[in-house]
């Protein structure tokens, strides 16, 4: 049968994993998603028409893509954009970890930049879902221990997801937590695209002391697809630019300007 049930957000299992292949590659053709996930065109032309509705794509002749405000850039333009805030970001989320905490860091490249921050620190451990930030720690002098969780490798920003890394991060008793984020949501709340990496965070946020979300101010007009936590789950909001309007009153007395 072509009906699936839903789940949490409004979404069904398979319109997520439509909008995680428009994120992924751009855009993507009805005929193309009828064939992978076995069922018929006209299935997939109410899935895109519902997750247009909802505004997470946008609805093209013959297929899918993202709207402007809501487009995932690539990794390798994500390295090359803001790179002097997330630095300064990275290194205000790094300052606020004490010494001989255990500390749990994100993927993407806000969080690798907390990641070269903490390169010098030999007084905490560091877990991460990143082989990226696992490289920048592991090619430090003198840094860190550093556990990468297992997993699946997941895109080319070296994220590690799956029941394994569940596995491996639900073990674990964290002291502080440095997530990264693609927007925020009309409350606040953190959001982001890929449904397994968000699973991850909000494991992050049940296992830690402490978690601080990173993000520059280029992110607070940006939306995405699911919600990783209250903005009440986190003790601050770290960011280069002081937020306005809604998000300045979710995050009101725990915004850490970088």
């Amino acid at each position: 049968m072509d009906t699936i049930e839903p789940v949490e957000d409004g979404a069904t299992t398979r319109q997520r994993e439509i909008l995680a292949l428009v994120e992924e590659r751009g855009f993507v053709t009805i005929e193309d998603l009828a064939r992978q996930f076995d069922v018929s065109a006209q299935t997939i032309r109410r899935d895109i028409i519902r997750l247009d509705e909802r505004g997470v794509l946008q609805r093209f002749h013959g297929g899918a893509g993202l709207p402007e405000p809501r487009r995932r850039p690539a990794y390798a333009e994500k390295q090359a954009i803001h790179v002097a805030a997330k630095e300064r970001i990275g290194a205000c989320a790094a300052a606020a970890v004490p010494r001989g905490a255990a500390v749990f860091v994100d993927v993407g490249t806000t969080a690798e930049a907390a990641a070269r921050a903490l390169a010098d620190r030999t007084d905490c451990r560091v877990f991460t879902s990143s082989l990226a930030v696992a490289a920048i720690l592991g090619a430090a002098r003198e840094g860190p221990d550093v556990r990468v969780l297992g997993g699946q490798l997941r895109g080319p920003d070296g994220s590690l997801v799956g029941a394994e890394a569940l596995e491996a991060l639900a073990r674990l008793r964290l002291d502080v937590a440095l997530l990264g984020c693609s927007g925020f949501d009309t409350d606040g709340a953190p959001l982001d695209f890929d449904p397994d990496k968000v699973a991850l965070k909000r494991l992050a946020v049940e296992r830690a002391r402490e978690a601080l979300v990173l993000a520059d101010a280029t992110k607070f007009a940006r939306e995405a697809l699911m919600r990783i936590a209250p903005a009440q789950a986190f003790v601050a909001l770290v960011t280069d630019r002081v937020p306005e309007g809604a998000l300045a009153d979710a995050f009101a007395g725990r915004v850490r300007l970088a």
